[in-house]
């Protein structure tokens, strides 16, 4: 059955486009800092570099992207009301984009004040956003396994917050905090209930509706988030007694969750009624990847010579967060951004006024190229872990390719401004 989406209930475009807009150029930071840092950044995960990049990934781009997701998917597909989204996002997203660039110059200065600066701001702007969001979800009357899921996620969101907030302050104020396990927790919560439970959750509606395919089975809606909810709480209950092969396996047991995820996902597109776009091609590498981490992690388990080597852990982090997030949420902003400005100029036109389609607001030429870039600059980044003098190419390659999606997305936004500004023109002279 498919998740019915009531678009009149969607907040004002520019509420969520705003975050849509900002993602983009944190994933071009990201690729700045590995071109001009080079391979050492990637010779471990420990790295200022490699850890000032995570997050301008994860607390950046990933954290933008998604935020902005919420806004406009929780009123669409649960029937949640939002309070007041405008202003609401006038109010976190400023602190949110100031927080992420604090959190990567503390990494990379080691400077404890701007720790602390940064786990504040979050603590501000996540606190806001998750009450109002909350609120939403929590009050309405509706049912499904989406709401299910997007309610597991928000929690995965808070629990990620506060971790990552615990070593943040830790860190400045030199607290003695198991930082290792703490961060193995607050990583785990990041990815695994937090980023892939939301993407599943909005894939639940959005895969069926814009890539025409079925619907996923019942079984799969209802049982992942609930598995890997329970399976982060009995991580949760272990972290500090638990010896490296346990952390092993509870790592593989939640990367078989998100590859049973990929497989259906695979799948339904396998059925689909209509040929690829380059949509499409972004989220079929976005599900490969995430087919790919448990295989990876497991050979990496079997061979002792890998095992120990740190650049095992940076290989798995380069494809959980630019082969599977950055791949979706691309790919999902080329449809939902086209879509919604759409949506809007149609709510606005006159019955005789024609609007751009989602292909005049964003090209197939443009993603398509884009998508091509994306794709080497992550066999790049891959092979970089290893081959360590391909790390400035590779960050060259990313940086261009998120600054390609966020000029794409700029110009769409600019086409849509055009646009409703020609409507209210029409509008003005019929009335006078």
């Amino acid at each position: 059955m498919r998740p019915e989406l009531s678009f009149e209930q969607a907040p004002p475009l520019d509420a969520p486009l705003r975050f849509f807009l900002a993602a983009p150029w944190f994933g071009a930071a990201a690729g700045a800092l590995l071109s001009i840092s080079g391979g050492e950044a990637l010779a471990s995960r420990w790295t200022p570099a490699a850890l000032a990049a995570t997050h301008l990934l994860v607390a950046g781009f990933m954290l933008q992207a998604m935020c902005g997701a919420l806004l406009q998917f929780v009123p669409v597909a649960t029937g949640g009301n939002v309070w007041r989204p405008r202003w609401v996002a006038a109010c976190t997203h400023p602190v949110l984009i100031a927080s992420a660039s604090l959190l990567a110059a503390a990494f990379l200065s080691r400077h404890g004040a701007l720790f602390a600066a940064a786990a504040y701001g979050f603590a501000l702007a996540l606190g806001c956003f998750g009450v109002v969001v909350g609120s939403a979800l929590w009050r309405t009357p509706a049912r499904g396994a989406t709401l299910a899921a997007l309610r597991i996620a928000l929690t995965g969101l808070g629990a990620t917050a506060a971790l990552g907030i615990v070593l943040a302050t830790g860190i400045a104020h030199q607290a003695g905090w198991p930082v290792q396990a703490v961060t193995d927790l607050h990583a785990a919560w990041g990815l695994g209930g937090w980023a892939l439970i939301l993407l599943a959750g909005v894939s639940f509606a959005v895969v069926p509706m814009f890539y025409l395919t079925p619907a996923y089975p019942a079984w799969l809606t209802r049982g992942l988030p609930v598995l890997a909810l329970g399976l982060l709480l009995a991580w949760s209950a272990r972290f500090a007694a638990a010896d490296a092969a346990e952390a092993a396996l509870f790592q593989i047991a939640g990367f078989g969750l998100g590859g049973l995820f990929a497989a259906a996902t695979l799948r339904l597109q396998g059925r689909r009624r209509k040929s690829g776009d380059a949509s499409l091609l972004f989220m079929r590498t976005a599900m490969l990847s995430l087919l790919a981490l448990p295989a990876a992690a497991l050979l990496f388990v079997a061979l002792p010579e890998l095992r120990p080597d740190p650049r095992a852990a940076v290989w798995l982090g380069v494809l959980a967060l630019v082969g599977v997030f950055v791949s979706a949420i691309n790919g999902m902003l080329y449809k939902i951004v086209p879509f919604l400005g759409w949506l809007h100029l149609k709510g606005l036109a006159g019955p005789r006024e024609s609007v751009p389609t989602m292909r005049q607001i964003i090209s197939e030429r443009a993603m398509r190229g884009q998508f091509r870039l994306h794709l080497a600059a992550l066999s790049m980044l891959l092979a970089a872990v290893w081959l360590p003098a391909l790390a400035r190419p590779a960050g060259l390659l990313f940086l261009l390719s998120c600054t390609w999606l966020g000029w794409n997305l700029s110009a769409a936004a600019g086409i849509l401004r055009d646009f409703r500004n020609r409507i209210r023109a029409n509008a003005g002279d019929r009335r006078s």
